[in-house]
């Protein structure tokens, strides 16, 4: 009676082993890589973001392309707010790498200041990647940006054919140091030069109350202004309500960036017009680019997003 017992016990046994035997040895959470169903590698990669400031609508609206590419890529994604603090923004990317993200993107707050970030991710054979504004050194795999200094021409012959030439304006300055600044900067003086009299320069930090403060002073010493191109929207929006506030509505003001704010402002009649940058076709394609570096492709080293002028 025992050995039919054993007998009936083995037959169970080995009837179990035989239908274990037929499943597949791929478990159900494992999915090919072939991009489908946007989920590409299903959270195996992590990027990591270093934006410059959340405190400014473009870079919201950039970080906000950015993340939902990513969802689509099946990438995923931190990102980290440096408020403006060259500081800040290389210990964001230090406590980054030892995160172990797989590459990082850097919008800087200053182009020389975030080397030594970059220069950190490197050491750790971590890719680099700048969006919309670049480094002076470092190793990086690609630069994502609208062509800075195309857009300052094209505010400049905005401004000049507003105001005619030799007309006396004045240019508010982005953050110093920053590739923003200095291409918007040269490209409006492109045009400027032997044009237009610009009668001051001075930054006001891509910051909409410093924009407003800075004006006002302007008006005071140079009271004959007739235009004024600002490196972005927040400052020529600050701009536009210091000549609001004393009734120069006569004082034509262009901008950049094309933020919500601005192109209604546009719309309205306030700003004459603005240099639409796509903050958030930034950052798709900053991270279509992570998505290709991370598979193994090859890409270009500037990876150029494309302008166009808003105005009245």
């Amino acid at each position: 009676m025992k050995k039919r017992q054993l007998s009936v016990a083995m037959i169970g046994i080995a009837a179990l082993m035989a239908a274990c035997s037929m499943e597949s040895p791929v478990s159900e959470e494992s999915e090919p890589v072939d991009g489908s169903n946007g989920g590409a590698n299903d959270g195996e990669f992590t990027v990591g973001f270093s934006i410059s400031t959340m405190n400014n609508p473009f870079f919201v609206t950039l970080e906000e392309g950015a993340k939902a590419k990513a969802t689509e890529l099946g990438l995923e994604m931190i990102s980290v707010d440096a408020q403006d603090d060259n500081a800040k923004q290389i210990n964001d990317v230090e406590d980054l790498i030892q995160r172990g993200v797989d590459l990082i993107l850097v919008n800087p707050t200053d182009s020389s200041a975030v080397a030594a970030a970059i220069e950190a991710a490197n050491a750790a054979d971590i890719p680099v990647i700048t969006v919309d504004r670049a480094a002076d050194s470092g190793e990086v795999v690609t630069h994502i940006a609208s062509d800075n200094i195309a857009g300052g021409e094209m505010a400049g012959e905005l401004l000049l054919e507003l105001v005619g030439e030799g007309a006396t304006v004045a240019e508010l300055e982005g953050i110093p140091g920053s590739s923003a600044a200095r291409e918007r900067g040269e490209g409006f003086n492109n045009v400027a030069d032997g044009n237009l009299h610009v009668a001051a320069k001075q930054t006001a930090n891509f910051d909409r109350a410093e924009g407003l403060a800075v004006m006002e002073n302007i008006l005071q010493s140079n009271p004959d202004i007739a235009g004024v191109f600002a490196h972005n929207d927040e400052m020529a929006l600050g701009a536009l309500e210091a000549v609001s506030a004393i009734g120069r509505d006569d004082i034509v003001v262009v901008g950049f960036d094309a933020t919500d704010d601005a192109v209604n402002s546009v719309e309205s009649g306030g700003l004459a017009g603005t240099v639409a940058q796509q903050p958030t076709l930034i950052g798709e394609e900053a991270l279509e680019a992570a998505f290709s570096v991370l598979s193994g492709e090859e890409i270009d080293d500037f990876i150029p997003v494309e302008l166009k002028l808003v105005q009245q």
